[in-house]
């Protein structure tokens, strides 16, 4: 893959350097889970440490993962390179490289059929929990019918006169204090 780099008179020039996103495998509108995603795979493949690759070509090869990680997980350096290179996400539509090249169904740049990583079915505990406060509310609804119909209007009457005491019974009551 070439890498399109902008020369002093600001012509777009072609140069033979891979960029940071085909080094990582990605095209350069790759989000940021999926460059992540990307570097950790790579990087576990080429680290010194878990290599069969001989010492040297893995080190080179590890050391430029970690830079094309560097400069595409910070958004700051990103707009920069993505600049350099001639990528841009914003300003003027810039037509697809591969426009006039047919479609093949082995290239797809998202392995994800979800524009926002946020945008997800649940999961199987999130489910769960959705049905346990269902089943809490169905619960506290019932219940609440239940109390109203068994006490029905009595539940929402006060008592407003007040007892008499007992010793005005019974001198009310006592036959012989006439």
């Amino acid at each position: 893959m070439t890498q399109k780099v902008v020369n002093q008179n600001g012509a777009m020039s072609q140069s033979s350097e891979h960029t940071y996103y085909s080094l990582l495998g990605l095209h350069p509108s790759a989000s940021v889970i999926e460059i992540r995603r990307a570097y950790r795979e790579l990087s576990k493949l080429y680290h010194p440490d878990t290599t069969d690759l001989p010492a040297t070509v893995a080190i080179t090869k590890f050391q430029q993962l970690n830079e094309a990680y560097a400069t595409l997980s910070n958004p700051e350096r990103r707009f920069v390179y993505d600049q350099k290179i001639g990528y841009s996400r914003f300003g003027v539509i810039q037509p697809p490289p591969d426009l006039n090249r047919p479609v093949s169904p082995s290239h797809y740049w998202s392995k994800s059929a979800y524009l926002d990583a946020s945008d997800r079915p649940l999961s199987a505990g999130e489910i769960f929990a959705l049905f346990i406060l269902g089943l809490t509310f169905l619960a506290c609804l019932l219940l609440a019918i239940f109390i109203g119909l068994t006490r029905g209007e009595g539940a929402f009457q006060t008592q407003l006169h007040q007892p008499t005491s007992t010793v005005q019974q019974i001198t009310i009551h006592n036959p012989g204090s006439s």
